[in-house]
């Protein structure tokens, strides 16, 4: 036991006594070197002035707490010029100054804080013998060093929700290296703006389109290429393509019956639909119409030179909600798809049978259809003969499309015409005939589309020409005014996608500290994983 323990000792140590005290082991040691070095002028000295009990807490041996127990030694400096007459010896490779613990049992129990944080470090640390408590590794973690890293020459820079939708802070990330660099608390220009002052060399920064970042960007570093997300620019498309179907929302609905009216015609099996007026009905078409009106009112104050934050109190709604109208040029829709239950298509056409046969009963067909292995409710076969007895197109076994909705419209109008099946052909030629703006919009997008995922800026700024008289001119704007950042993202390979993927990394990291996750702290454990 003696010899084990002393070669895992520190080498500037020599063990004179063990003292087994129960679940403990008792270390006395003492120093080997005769002489010490003054921390403050460097002078070497053996001029002893007292000793002391300094008391270490090291690894632990075969599951005991191993405690070492000193005999440290003040010394006096020999130069007299010394500000620093007496001085403690140093044992830099076994502790540091003041330290109650040995640097190798810091070491692991910071590692420990770092990969579980402060109360489940402190309940893994009592589990493998190095007791302490979760405030403490929470210090040690605040306090941690860290190497000063390589000067990064490519960056990201993209945000992280403290809290999302109110306060966000900056990542900052090494492109090529794929490790995070710091973490600002905030997200503002300024902020950006100064952490690229103090960290001058960088010749290329990957953002999103964000205003915030080109600014801060562009005072921080202005001879770096500014490089746009690509994925940020598609994103940005199919927003703003979005926003154009929004805008001819009518005209998706008058495309919609052009087409089942088609089918009707091509199938001959259908009747004329019956508008529906069940209680349910009329309640959703009273809303419907209270939400025009609302729109209506919020146009006439628009006109009357109202900024949505003043409009918004009047009407009894949201700041966002007004803007949101606003921008879609209409008020939402609330469209539910006609119920349709697959329980009932193994049993459809005996259904359709017993009804031709002049069976209305919906208690009488549950009954008939429940002795053939129907699993669903009564509630189920009343829907359905309402939805008979009303001559709905849902009911009829061969019609089973409806139109999209209008982020699938959306979706459509950017893809290519060989992708589609039939009936979405024959929804988008109804669709273009009725709005050829969105047709013009989808042809715009498709090209942009291809910019994006091609190497080639050559055709960018037509396309800027060509869609600022589009439904997509708001687009052709924004990229126009960050068009140096834009051809960069075609031509360059850098993207956002790695700090995608470190703030993934960091909602996990904060998801974990409970409510805990200060910046200081949370900093340090992110550049702990890098």
């Amino acid at each position: 036991m003696f010899h084990s323990l002393c070669s895992l000792v520190s080498p500037e140590l020599s063990i004179v006594q063990i003292l087994p005290q129960g679940d403990k082991v008792m270390l006395v040691a003492r120093t080997k070197s005769a002489v010490s070095f003054c921390p403050g002028c460097g002078c070497q000295t053996g001029r002893v002035h007292s000793h002391y009990v300094r008391r270490l807490t090291d690894l632990p041996w075969q599951e005991r707490i191993v405690e070492i127990r000193l005999n440290a030694r003040r010394f006096r400096c020999a130069n007299s010029q010394c500000p620093r007459q007496i001085f403690t010896e140093r044992l830099p490779e076994t502790a540091r100054p003041k330290a109650r613990r040995t640097s190798r049992l810091r070491d692991r129990q910071l590692a420990i804080g770092f990969a579980v944080g402060g109360e489940p470090g402190a309940r893994l640390s009592h589990r493998l013998g190095m007791p302490t408590s979760g405030d403490t590794l929470l210090r040690m973690i605040r306090a941690a060093e860290f190497k000063p890293l390589e000067p990064p020459r490519v960056i990201g820079i993209d945000d992280w929700a403290w809290r999302k939708g109110q306060r966000y802070g900056t990542i900052i990330c090494d492109l090529e290296r794929n490790r995070v660099i710091d973490l600002l608390p905030n997200r503002n220009a300024n902020a950006v703006a100064s952490w690229l002052g103090r960290h001058p060399g960088i010749e290329v920064i990957a953002r999103d389109r964000a205003g915030i970042y080109s600014e801060g960007a562009r005072r921080g570093a202005p001879e770096a290429t500014q490089v746009a997300d690509r994925f940020h620019l598609l994103q940005n498309l199919g927003e703003a393509l979005h926003l154009a179907v929004c805008r001819h929302r009518k005209a998706i609905g008058i495309a919609g019956k052009a087409t089942i009216a088609d089918m009707v015609e091509d199938q001959t099996k259908l009747e004329p639909p019956i508008e529906p007026s069940t209680k349910l009905d009329q309640l959703r078409r009273a809303r419907r119409n209270h939400r025009r009106s609302l729109y209506a009112e919020i146009l006439d104050l628009r006109a009357d030179g109202l900024s949505p934050r003043g409009i918004a109190p009047r009407i009894g709604m949201s700041v966002r909600t007004v803007e949101r109208w606003l921008a879609a040029g209409g008020e939402p829709e609330h469209r539910r798809p006609p119920a349709r239950s697959v329980l009932v298509d193994p049993f459809r056409d005996y259904l359709e049978k017993r009804w031709e046969e002049g069976e209305r009963r919906a208690l009488e067909l549950w009954t008939e259809i429940k002795r053939r292995g129907f699993e669903g409710s009564k509630t189920t076969i009343y829907r359905w003969t309402a939805a008979r007895q009303q001559g709905s197109p849902t009911s009829a076994p061969n019609v089973r499309w409806r139109p999209p909705s209008r982020r699938n419209c959306a979706r459509l109008l950017s893809k290519e015409s060989r992708s589609l099946d039939q009936q979405t052909e024959r929804f988008l030629h109804h669709l273009h005939q009725v709005a050829p703006e969105l047709s013009n919009a989808g042809e715009l997008a498709r090209r942009l589309a291809a910019l994006i995922r091609g190497h080639d800026d050559t055709n960018l700024e037509q396309w800027i020409e060509d869609a600022s008289s589009s439904e997509l001119a708001s687009l052709a704007e924004g990229i126009g005014r960050d068009i140096a950042a834009v051809r960069a993202a075609i031509t360059q390979p850098w993207s956002t996608s790695p700090v995608e993927g470190q703030i993934n990394r960091l909602k996990t990291i904060k998801r974990q500290m409970y409510g805990r996750s200060g910046y200081a702290l949370l900093r340090n454990r992110l550049l702990a994983t890098a």
